[in-house]
C-alpha cells in the first residue's frame, strides 16, 4: 500500500481558548491549595522580609502583567496582519495558531491570577508573616512568563520573509517525504505499478491517462453526499478506507482530490460492489473537512503558498522580485524532490492486489503547472525573475529524471518566448535570456570567464 498517511482528529483541538483556560483554571488551584497546604503542613517557613515588602513585590507582579500581556499580544498580532497582507493571508492560520501563543497568554494569565490569590495569605491573620512557599511559587511563574516572552519574541522573528519560505518549503518537503515512494524504490507490482509504465518512459500525464478511470468500475450502489456550506477535503483516511472496502468486498472512490472545495449536495464517496450499504457516519469519518487547505497529504499547499508570495511580491504595490526569486528556489527543492516519487498514489489496492481505493491525485504536469505558470506570467518584465527561472528550468532538466524532462522542456520554451515579448530592446532581451541562479548575480557568461 501507499505510504500516504492519515492523523486522526477525532479529539477536539487544545489550541485557541483551551490552553490560557486550562492555565487559569490551573492558576486558580494552585492559588488555592498551595498557601493553604503550607499552613498545614509547614506552618513555621516564612521569608524573612517585610509583609510591605512581600506585598508589594506580589502587587507589582499582577499590575505589570495585565498591561504586558496587553501591549505585548497588540503587537504581535499587529506584526501578523502586516506579515499576512505582505505576503499571504492564508499564513495567519500558521502565524496565530502557534502553540508558542497559546501558553504565553496562558503562563501570563496564570501568573497575573495567582499572585492576585497569594496577596490574600500575606499577614494572614494579622500574623506577620510572609509564606515561603506561596511567594516562591509566584517567582517562579514570574520567571516562566519571561521565558515565553522571549520565545514569543523569537517567534515574531519567523515572519522575516526567507524564514516563511522556509517554513513552507519544510512542510512540503515533509508531505513528500511522508506520502511518496521514491522512484528508485517503487516495486513493479499490484501495490505500485507506476514505476514499470515510468520506467519505459510514459510522461506522469499519458500515465494518468492509461489508469482505469471511475467510468470502468461498477455502477455505485451507494452515494455519499456532503451536507452544508461549502468545505476543504483536508485529508483521507486511506488505510481505514481500504480496509473497510477490503472487508466489503467493494470498491471505494473518493470524489475529490485532498485540497478541493466540497458544496452542498456534491457526492463525496462512491462505494462500488458492496455487498449492504456502508454506515455513512463511518465513510463520513474517513474523510477530514475543514474550513481550509493544510498541508497534510497536499504537497500542492506547499507551492500554493510559495506562489502566492512570489505573485505579490511582483505586484506592481509591492514591487519585490527578490522575494520572488528566493521563493523559486524553493519551488525548485520540491519539484526536485517530487521529480523523484511515483506520483500514482491515487489507486490503492489492499494485500492480495485488489483495488479498493481511488482517489484524485496530481500529476507532474500540475505541480510544474502550478510552480511557474503564474510566476512566469506575473514576473514576465522583471528581468531578474526570468533569469532565474531560466536557470532554475535549466538544472531541472538536467537533474530530474528522463520522463519528467518533457513537461521542463516546455516551460522552458515558454519562458524564452515571453521573453522575447516582453522585452523589445536587444540589450535587454540579452540581459533576461542569461540564466542566474542569483536572478541578477552571475550570468553565464561571466561565470564562463
Amino acid at each position: 500500500m501507499k505510504r500516504f498517511r492519515f492523523v486522526s482528529s477525532t479529539l477536539p483541538s487544545l489550541g485557541g481558548l483551551g490552553i490560557p483556560i486550562s492555565y487559569a483554571i490551573g492558576a486558580v488551584a494552585l492559588g488555592m491549595a498551595v498557601p493553604r497546604l503550607e499552613a498545614h503542613f509547614l506552618p513555621g517557613l516564612d521569608v524573612p522580609i517585610s509583609v510591605g515588602s512581600a506585598t508589594a513585590m506580589l502587587s507589582a507582579i499582577a499590575s505589570g502583567l495585565l498591561p504586558l500581556t496587553g501591549l505585548v499580544f497588540s503587537l504581535a498580532f499587529v506584526l501578523v496582519q502586516f506579515s499576512a497582507t505582505a505576503y499571504s493571508p492564508r499564513l495567519v492560520a500558521w502565524l496565530t495558531g502557534s502553540a508558542t501563543l497559546s501558553h504565553a497568554l496562558g503562563i501570563f494569565t496564570a501568573t497575573f491570577i495567582y499572585s492576585l490569590a497569594a496577596l490574600a495569605w500575606i499577614d494572614r491573620g494579622g500574623s506577620g508573616k510572609v509564606p515561603l512557599l506561596t511567594v516562591m511559587v509566584a517567582m517562579v511563574l514570574l520567571i516562566a512568563s519571561m521565558a515565553f516572552f522571549g520565545l514569543l519574541v523569537r517567534r515574531i522573528g519567523t515572519m522575516q520573509i526567507s524564514r516563511v519560505l522556509a517554513y513552507a518549503g519544510d512542510q512540503g518537503r515533509a508531505v513528500i517525504k511522508r506520502d511518496y515512494v521514491p522512484l528508485a524504490n517503487t516495486r513493479v507490482d499490484a501495490l505500485a505499478g507506476a514505476s514499470a509504465r515510468l520506467a519505459t518512459g510514459a510522461s506522469a500525464n499519458s500515465h494518468a491517462q492509461a489508469a482505469p478511470k471511475d467510468a470502468q468500475l461498477p455502477a455505485p450502489s451507494q452515494t455519499l453526499v456532503h451536507r452544508g456550506g461549502p468545505a476543504v477535503l483536508q485529508a483521507i483516511d486511506v488505510h481505514r478506507l481500504v480496509a473497510l472496502a477490503e472487508r466489503e468486498n467493494a470498491v471505494v472512490s473518493v470524489a475529490w482530490a485532498v485540497g478541493d472545495t466540497v458544496l452542498d449536495g456534491m457526492p463525496l464517496i462512491r462505494v462500488h460492489g458492496a455487498r449492504r450499504a456502508l454506515p455513512e457516519r463511518v465513510l463520513r469519518q474517513r474523510l477530514r473537512l475543514g474550513p481550509e487547505r493544510t498541508f497534510e497529504q497536499d504537497p500542492k499547499y506547499a507551492l500554493r503558498l510559495l506562489v502566492d508570495i512570489s505573485i505579490k511580491a511582483l505586484s506592481s504595490a509591492i514591487n519585490d522580485p527578490t522575494t520572488a526569486v528566493q521563493a523559486l528556489d524553493q519551488l525548485a527543492a520540491l519539484l526536485l524532490r517530487l521529480s523523484r516519487c511515483d506520483l500514482d498514489a491515487g489507486r490503492v489496492r489492499d494485500s492480495s492486489g485488489n483495488l479498493r481505493l481511488v482517489f484524485p491525485v496530481p500529476v507532474w504536469d500540475d505541480f510544474v503547472m502550478l510552480a511557474f505558470d503564474e510566476i512566469r506570467y506575473c514576473g514576465a518584465s522583471s528581468i531578474q525573475v526570468m533569469r532565474r527561472m531560466g536557470a532554475l528550468l535549466h538544472e531541472l532538466c538536467a537533474q530530474v529524471p528522463e520522463q519528467r524532462r518533457p513537461a521542463l522542456q516546455r516551460y522552458l520554451e515558454r519562458v524564452d518566448n515571453g521573453i522575447r515579448r516582453a522585452f523589445e530592446d536587444s540589450d535587454d532581451l540579452h540581459d533576461a535570456s542569461q540564466r542566474d541562479r542569483q536572478g541578477l548575480g552571475l550570468s553565464g557568461e561571466r561565470h564562463r570567464s
